[in-house]
């Protein structure tokens, strides 16, 4: 079956980085778009980034553009979102998802896959 494992999470300082991974198992990798997105509770599940299944499109939620970097290794099944200059604000726990590739993956909604998630907290 689909598996995605998100790690990297944890607990840092305003202006610190942190690298997230996403590993996929029981999928064609290539045949898929992939997304990060975030989740405070009780909120709705929002964007962060998407990218295409070859990595030469990548998609940013407004808030994040500048700071962070999707990127995807096809060879190792594999997705990353470096976040850099974190805030306070980037305070979630961070999902990742894959969706058919034909999609741009900016809505969650379009997603089938998911993983369960990593925190990410930012102290100020």
């Amino acid at each position: 079956q689909v598996q995605l494992v998100e790690s990297g999470g944890g607990l840092v300082q305003a202006g610190d980085s942190l690298r997230l991974s996403c590993a996929a198992s029981g999928l064609t990798f290539t045949m898929y778009t992939m997304g990060w997105f975030r989740q405070a509770p009780r909120k709705e599940r929002e964007f962060v980034a998407a990218i295409s299944w070859s990595g030469d499109r990548t998609y940013y939620a407004d808030v994040v553009k500048g700071r962070f970097t999707i990127s995807r290794d096809n060879a190792k099944n594999t997705m990353y979102l470096q976040m850099n200059s974190l805030k306070p604000d980037d305070t979630f726990v961070y999902y990742c998802a894959a969706t058919s590739r034909s999609r741009r993956g900016l809505d969650y909604l379009e997603y089938a896959y998911w993983g369960q998630g990593t925190q990410v907290t930012v102290s100020s």
